[in-house]
């Protein structure tokens, strides 16, 4: 079977917000809320590691409030790193000064976009999809950001798997905020045809990364060759690039520039 071979990156950005150590939350804690900080260079560095991939999930992207000086910097990362499609998911809004959103920069054209809420005690988590082929072979790459809570992770896990089943060639990438094999995320395994990673890769902290909470989980049909950790610039995570050989026929309706 005919195959192409797709560089994928995963990456919590932060919003462009410098963390260097955990004693950042709180004396740089202004800058979460505030457009200071050098966050357009961070977004820089984001951009060239982004660029180096075909299609990318990002989270925690602002999608233009105070903070990012109402920029919405997917939109930023898109023009900066060569990518011709690019959508969002804005998901929480804090007063106007701090907003958050999924994100696809993608060289390819996807077919289909879709945006979904998830559930959760605290609204504000949602899952972002895109279909780069025909029916259930094409394509599906889907992005997310999941809550901190067991509870909650466990009912978006399952919206998650609903609509990911059937879907053969499926790719979920995203921050977790939580191991691949915890209770909840069986389900994924159990009811989609994701499969739990053949290793885990440290992403977190990113100054001293110790736990595997970013995931790329891929489908059996797809050919997973190589996954590292990077730099994702400022961020307090990791970002994970993957390369990843997908059957041409999930492809056929898609462009690659």
């Amino acid at each position: 079977m005919a195959t192409r071979r797709l560089k994928l990156l995963s990456a919590n950005i932060q919003a462009g917000s410098s963390t260097r150590g955990y004693h950042d939350y709180v004396a740089r804690s202004w800058s979460h809320v505030l457009p200071a900080g050098n966050k357009r260079g961070a977004l820089d560095k984001i951009a060239r590691l982004a660029g180096e991939h075909d299609i990318v999930g990002l989270q925690e992207s602002d999608p233009g409030s105070l903070r990012s000086g109402f920029t919405n910097q997917t939109h930023y990362l898109a023009q900066r790193g060569g990518f011709d499609y690019w959508s969002h998911q804005p998901n929480r809004s804090v007063g106007g000064f701090a907003s958050s959103a999924n994100a696809l920069l993608s060289k390819l054209e996807p077919v289909d976009i879709t945006d979904h809420p998830l559930p959760g005690r605290i609204a504000g988590r949602g899952v972002l999809m895109a279909r780069f082929g025909d029916g259930d072979d094409g394509l599906t790459v889907a992005i997310a950001h999941l809550s901190l809570g067991a509870t909650s992770r466990r009912s978006q896990v399952a919206f998650i798997a609903e609509l990911l089943h059937g879907h053969r060639n499926a790719v979920l990438m995203g921050d977790f905020n939580c191991v691949a094999d915890r209770p909840e995320m069986a389900l994924l395994y159990q009811r989609t045809h994701l499969q739990p990673p053949a290793s885990c890769v440290p992403t977190f902290p990113s100054w001293r990364p110790n736990r595997a909470i970013d995931h790329i989980l891929v489908s059996g049909s797809l050919q997973l060759q190589e996954m590292r950790a990077l730099p994702a610039a400022a961020s307090d995570h990791l970002a994970l690039s993957i390369e990843l050989d997908v059957p041409q026929q999930a492809l056929r309706a898609a462009t690659l520039n």
